[in-house]
């Protein structure tokens, strides 16, 4: 294994344990071992300190250098995505999920909770998938706003607060007013974050430090990937209406003109005289 890693350490990020072990040419339980060996719980901890200090040393992405040629560029970027939804299946927890589905499904009022320009896309997200279930519910990424929210939340609501970094001040302070409030709490966050230990339910993710943004393309996609499992289990959660509800508001938008391959003149919005005229 360690041959392997010398030799390309990139590409072993984004390999599977299996495929490791293959190309090592010993069994995967040796794998395992060898992370252990090296002080890690397992080979996920490794990979992701590996990651890190890969990270360190190349300013652009975790594993490209700037004489890979395109092809090497698009192999390792997207390969590191691929390994890290596959990690990321790992890594949720059935039981979890369900909890959070089951709480978003009788909240009278669900509120969304952010701080910056990645996660205040994941909320607005997320909001707008619940309010198409039949959810009440609201993003809000401005501090004032979250703490008033928190106020007048209670424990028939809930709140969802969605960071990848996890420690954000304004975030922490609404949750913990929420929480205060009585209000149940799901945090979509790295495990072990001061926002993982406030909430009532953690989803929690882990992926490869990104080498220059903050919160990287890999968190983002895997975020993403966790507010449709949810939505999916919402929706079963709520049952058939929900189910006829969605394919309403599809046939809806349609027929006036959005969500469609094509957008057609506007045909609802001009008035029958406007119609013959143009005639």
């Amino acid at each position: 294994m360690i041959a392997v890693l010398l030799q390309n350490p990139e590409n072993a990020l984004s390999m599977s344990v299996d495929a490791l072990a293959a190309q090592a040419r010993v069994s995967t339980p040796t794998i395992m071992r060898t992370a252990r060996q090296l002080g890690f719980e397992g080979v996920r901890e490794f990979k992701l300190a590996l990651a890190q200090d890969l990270a360190r040393a190349t300013p652009v992405h975790r594993s490209v250098n700037l004489k890979d040629s395109t092809g090497d560029i698009v192999q390792k970027i997207l390969g590191g995505a691929a390994a890290s939804i596959t990690g990321l299946q790992q890594q949720l927890q059935t039981g979890t999920l369900e909890k959070a589905a089951q709480l978003l499904a009788r909240a009278q009022r669900i509120d969304c909770y952010s701080v910056g320009a990645t996660s205040a896309f994941m909320a607005s997200d997320l909001q707008g998938r619940l309010f198409r279930l039949g959810r009440n519910a609201h993003a809000f990424h401005d501090a004032h706003l979250q703490l008033i929210s928190a106020a007048t939340l209670g424990p028939a609501g809930a709140a969802v607060a969605i960071s990848h970094v996890g420690r954000m001040p304004f975030v922490l302070e609404a949750i913990g007013f929420a929480k205060s409030q009585g209000a149940p709490v799901i945090a979509i966050t790295q495990p072990d974050t001061p926002l993982a230990q406030l909430a009532d339910v953690v989803i929690g993710v882990s992926v490869p430090p990104d080498a220059v943004m903050r919160v990287g393309t890999e968190a983002y996609i895997a975020h993403l990937l966790v507010i449709e499992l949810l939505m999916v289990l919402v929706l079963k959660a709520l049952g058939p209406k929900a189910a006829r509800q969605l394919s309403q508001f599809r046939s809806v938008l349609q027929a006036h003109g959005q969500d469609i391959d094509q957008h057609p003149a506007v045909d609802w919005a001009w008035s029958s005289i406007e119609k013959d005229s143009d005639s």
